[in-house]
């Protein structure tokens, strides 16, 4: 299975949260990294979620 690499900062750059996600698809991925976020009470954060490929599927600042 695909892993790929969700990470939250702070506005000053520091890393909040660095985890690995194994996903079937992107789609789930996106939902899993979501998921994570939000129970974290990260999803309001800078974050991003990367592809094993290095597309980007989630970005917010």
């Amino acid at each position: 299975m695909p892993i790929y690499k969700l990470t939250a900062f702070e506005q000053a750059g520091e890393k909040l949260l660095d985890e690995s996600i194994e996903a079937k698809s992107d789609q789930e991925a996106k939902q899993l990294a979501e998921t994570m976020l939000t129970e974290k009470e990260l999803l309001n954060t800078t974050h991003r979620l990367v592809s094993p490929d290095g597309k980007l599927l989630l970005f917010h600042v």
